[in-house]
């Protein structure tokens, strides 16, 4: 395929579609605010074999039914995840250089193959075209966050305050969470509803069974706990709640309560590395969260902004208004 030249102000998201990764590139997407253009991509054989950077014809990799790649090409391209690299690249490759590529998290390939990287603070990367934030980027705004408040408010008034909202996250590559874990984690949680509200939401690594553990213990308390069906409270939790639980698995969760400037527990769960070690230990260093040990504590700090600090200098390389 060869490039017509033609450029438009378009920002082409890229990733495998997990929810992890397209809300990292979609929060940092909606900052930079040009036109948004989601590009799901599942490589498959023999492709997935080779080396990152030695694919030929990246886009004859999706077959007939992946995403469309095809001039005009984007201004912008945001991607995450080894499969959004092959795909990125070529992408440069073909406009000449003119789009202007962003990986987020360590590509684990040389970072002068894109424009800009921007991995968190813990994976320890540097590079003269390198912008680290502690945790991930978000789409936390204020205007979401009023939005879902509205939505929410009555349902949640019936909760005496404080509120305190448990963000859970689950089994993960570095975590365990099985129904064990999940019998302790109620007991926890049911002991602070003798001076609290609690307004919990699992996530899709809780499991089911984890989840009908917290629910049955929480049943007649005062708490809610959302079910998976419908709106999911998340961004009312954030707006509404006072403190946060987060569970430790969580760069994601943990980066996105102190968005809020509100107080943020880890609750540990078994597992982690040196990686989320290093995580806590900023978080903490910077007044953002503190371990949890059974009790609701109330501070305040400056809430993290990280994602518009990334937009900004996006804007700013692109001469963007």
């Amino acid at each position: 395929m060869k490039s017509t030249g033609l450029i438009v102000n378009t920002c082409w998201v890229i990733s495998d579609g997990r929810a992890g990764i397209l809300n990292q590139c979609l929060g940092l997407a909606e900052a930079v605010g040009l036109p948004i253009e989601m590009k799901t991509v599942h490589p498959r054989w023999p492709w997935t074999w080779l080396p990152l950077t030695m694919w030929p014809k990246p886009f004859s990799s999706l077959g007939g039914d992946g995403p469309r790649f095809a001039p005009p090409w984007p201004r912008l391209t945001i991607g995450c995840g080894w499969r959004s690299i092959p795909f990125a690249l070529e992408i440069k490759r073909l406009s000449e250089g003119r789009t202007f590529t962003v990986q987020l998290q360590d590509p684990r390939i040389a970072t002068t193959h894109f424009d800009l990287v921007v991995p968190p603070e813990h994976d320890q990367l540097a590079g003269a075209n390198v912008i680290t934030t502690l945790g991930s980027p978000n789409g936390i705004s204020r205007q979401k966050l009023d939005d879902a408040a509205t939505q929410w408010r009555s349902r949640f008034d019936a909760l005496p305050a404080p509120r305190i909202g448990v963000l859970i996250g689950g089994k993960s590559k570095a975590h365990r969470f099985d129904e064990a874990d999940a019998v302790q984690l109620a007991a926890q949680l049911k002991a602070l509803t003798k001076d609290a509200s609690l307004i919990v939401t699992p996530s899709r690594r809780t499991g089911e069974a984890q989840t009908k553990i917290l629910s049955q213990a929480l049943a007649g308390e005062r708490a809610y706990v959302w079910d998976g069906a419908g709106d999911n409270p998340y961004f009312a939790i954030l707006a509404l709640c006072d403190a946060f639980l987060v569970t430790s698995d969580s760069t994601n969760l943990l980066t996105e309560a102190a968005t809020t400037g509100k107080p943020v527990h880890i609750v540990d769960i078994p597992g982690g590395n040196a990686k989320f070690k290093r995580l806590y230990e900023s978080l903490i260093k910077r007044g953002i969260a503190r371990r949890f040990d059974g009790r609701i504590e109330s501070w305040r700090y400056t809430p993290l902004r990280e994602t518009e600090a990334v937009a900004t200098e996006i804007r700013r390389r692109l001469n963007l208004s």
